[in-house]
């Protein structure tokens, strides 16, 4: 039998492909440059090719250095995945797990679940990221992550699994009070697209609201952009445009202390689904229908859900939420 490779030796080869350097690839993984290189060179002899061209300036990968990275993070992953499967078979939901979450939902999801997660799970240690989704996939095929609370839809890379949880509809915010305050449904295609304020390139809920719609991103309005949903509902307060937010930040109180309306739409507003997103090989299934479980009772809009945001968004300074419809 060919002699193997070392994990450590792997997890040093991917090391340096993202660091670039010999040096910030020897810190990041507290070790010496000198034991880098020795341990990067028993790799190239024990695969029998050169994986790294190295002078004193630059580090360049060759084309089988490449694809003998990539083969290594999903070795690794696969390899971590097989710790996990051990650790959950003895102990479902304790010890660590790595949880992403994107912005436009971790302030309005997170709260409640992670109250009833302390209660029902206390020795479960929660390490949350929050990020964009492409961030957030990238660490759960690099194994950094666990899981990803993400937004679907969402075009998703080999190898990623989503289990849908539930569905946010999307509601028009709005400072004129004339447009805002009126007790029915609005009908969709009265939205004019250039009025519309979304959150700028890079954030899914941007291309959410504009597919959901039916628009393509030129007609929005490309000149301002929000980095957040808070510096959205504040551009929107103070009359640059309208917007679409998700019911999941309104029931959550977004407008609350605002002079902003929301309205429903007619026909029913379009809707993104919130969803956990894993590794197709990850041994921790079980574990993750729990969490989702957990998600969607406490957020998701089921039960008195829509009550909830219609309560919290009648608190909010003149502002008004028409009745959900049944």
């Amino acid at each position: 039998m060919p002699a193997l490779p070392s994990l450590q030796q792997l997890r040093y080869l991917i090391a340096l492909h993202e660091a670039g350097h010999f040096g910030r690839a020897a810190e990041k993984c507290f070790i010496t440059q000198s034991t880098l290189s020795a341990s990067l060179r028993d790799l190239e002899t024990t695969l029998d090719v050169t994986l790294v061209e190295r002078d004193r300036r630059h580090v360049a990968f060759t084309p089988v250095g490449d694809a003998v990275v990539a083969r290594s993070r999903e070795l690794l992953a696969q390899a971590s995945d097989l710790v996990e499967l051990c650790a959950a078979a003895r102990h479902p939901l304790t010890g660590d797990f790595r949880l992403g979450v994107i912005p436009t939902i971790a302030p309005f999801a997170l709260p409640s679940s992670l109250a009833v997660l302390r209660a029902e799970y206390p020795q479960l240690k929660l390490f949350l990221r929050e990020d964009l989704t492409a961030v957030c996939l990238d660490r759960l095929l690099a194994s950094t992550l666990d899981a990803a609370l993400i937004a679907l839809p969402y075009d998703l890379p080999a190898g990623i699994d989503t289990l849908p949880l539930f569905e946010d509809e999307f509601l028009f915010v709005t400072a004129d009070a004339k447009l805002g305050s009126a007790h029915a449904p609005l009908p969709l295609d009265q939205i004019e697209p250039e009025t519309l304020l979304l959150l700028e390139d890079g954030h899914c809920l941007r291309e959410h609201a504009i597919a959901a719609c039916g628009y393509q991103s030129a007609q929005t309005n490309r000149t301002l952009g929000a980095t957040s949903l808070i510096t959205l509902t504040h551009m929107v307060e103070s009359g640059l445009g309208h917007t679409l937010l998700p019911e999941l930040a309104i029931a959550g109180g977004i407008l609350s202390g605002s002079s902003l309306y929301a309205r429903r739409f007619t026909p029913r507003g379009p809707a993104r689904t919130v969803a956990l997103a894993f590794r197709r090989t990850t041994a921790r299934r079980v574990e993750i229908v729990e969490l989702g479980r957990i998600f969607a009772r406490s957020k998701g809009f089921t039960g008195n859900a829509r009550a909830r945001t219609a309560r919290r968004a009648r608190t909010a300074k003149s502002a008004s939420l028409v009745s959900p419809q049944t």
